[in-house]
C-alpha cells in the first residue's frame, strides 16, 4: 500500500530505475517519467504511475527526483514551473552547474538539493547505500524521512556545490586506489603472479592506509607534517627503485614517474625531512 509521500523520479536508467524501485518498496507513490517508455515497465507492474511527459510527472508530487545522463537532459526535462517542488538532483555535474541550477531552480519557485549516490544500483533502498546532499538544511530536513528510503543520507552543508564537490574528491580517491593496484598487478604479472594472487596482500595494505587517513586528516588540515612513518627523502629513494624496476619490467612507468615528480617537488619546497602528507601542498597548486 501506497502511503508515504508522493514522489516523482525522472530519469530511469540503472540507477533511476533503482531509486524509484525503492520508493515504491517503501510505500511512496511514485510517479516516473523515462524518453524510453519501455523502461517503466517493470516500475508499472510494481505500481508505479508513467507520466507522459516530464512537466506531468513534476506536476504529480512535491519531491521530484532527477537522475539522467547529464546536466543537458537535467535541463531538458525540468521544463516549466516548478512552483513548490523540491527538486533533488542526482545526476553527475560540477559545483558550478549545480549551483547555477539551484539559482534556476529558484528563480522557477521550487527548492533544489543537489546530490551524489555513493553506491551501485543494487545496493540502492539499503543502508549500505549512502547518499550526500547539499542544499537548504530546512528542505533536507523537510524531506530526510523520504530520501531515507534510498539508503543512508547525508547533509553536507548549504551550499548546493558540495555534494559535486565531494563526489570529485571521491572520485580522485578511487582511480588513485585502483591504479594503484592495476600498476602493482602490472609488476607482479611480470613474475607470473596473478593479481588474485596478490589480493590479500592488497587488501591488507589497502586498509593499513585507510588506518593512517585520521592521523594524515589532522596533518593536512594543520598544515604540520610529522615524519611519523618515513621522511619525503626516504619515500622518494623507494620511489626511485619502482621507477627504475617498472623501466627493466618494461611495465607502464606513467604513474609511478608522477608520484615521485610530485615528491621531488615536495623536497625542493622544503619537506625533504618533513612527512608523506607535505605533498598535499603540491596537489593544491595550479
Amino acid at each position: 500500500m501506497h502511503t508515504g509521500t508522493p514522489v516523482t523520479v525522472l530519469g530511469l536508467g540503472l540507477m533511476g530505475g533503482a531509486l524509484a524501485g525503492a520508493f515504491l518498496r517503501a510505500g511512496h507513490p511514485t510517479t516516473v517519467w523515462n524518453r524510453t517508455t519501455a523502461k517503466a515497465d517493470d516500475l508499472v507492474a510494481r505500481g508505479a504511475t508513467l507520466a507522459g511527459s516530464p512537466a506531468a510527472a513534476i506536476a504529480a508530487a512535491p519531491l521530484v527526483v532527477v537522475c539522467v545522463s547529464d546536466y543537458g537532459a537535467v535541463a531538458d526535462v525540468l521544463d516549466g514551473p516548478l512552483d513548490g517542488r523540491v527538486v533533488v538532483n542526482l545526476t553527475s555535474g560540477t559545483p558550478s552547474r549545480a549551483r547555477a541550477l539551484a539559482e534556476e531552480v529558484a528563480r522557477r519557485g521550487g527548492g533544489y538539493l543537489d546530490g551524489g549516490i555513493m553506491a551501485v544500483p543494487e545496493a540502492v533502498g539499503t543502508a549500505e547505500a549512502v547518499l550526500a546532499y547539499s542544499g537548504p538544511q530546512p528542505l533536507y530536513d523537510a524531506h530526510e524521512s523520504t530520501l531515507g528510503s534510498l539508503g543512508t543520507g547525508l547533509h553536507l552543508g548549504d551550499d548546493p556545490g558540495l555534494s559535486a564537490t565531494h563526489e570529485m574528491a571521491t572520485l580522485v580517491l578511487m582511480w588513485g586506489m585502483l591504479n594503484g593496484f592495476l600498476n602493482a598487478a602490472a609488476i607482479l604479472g611480470t613474475a607470473g603472479v596473478s593479481a588474485s594472487a596478490y589480493l590479500p596482500i592488497a587488501q591488507t595494505a589497502i586498509g593499513t592506509v585507510a588506518g593512517w587517513l585520521p592521523g594524515y586528516a589532522r596533518q593536512a588540515d594543520d598544515g604540520i607534517y610529522p615524519a611519523d612513518d618515513g621522511t619525503i627523502d626516504t619515500h622518494l629513494a623507494a620511489m626511485t627503485h619502482v621507477v627504475e624496476e617498472c623501466e627493466s619490467l618494461g611495465v607502464n612507468v606513467e604513474l609511478p614517474r608522477l608520484v615521485k615528480a610530485l615528491a621531488e617537488r615536495a623536497a625542493t619546497a622544503g619537506h625533504r625531512a618533513s612527512g608523506y602528507v607535505a605533498l598535499v601542498e603540491q596537489f593544491r597548486k595550479p
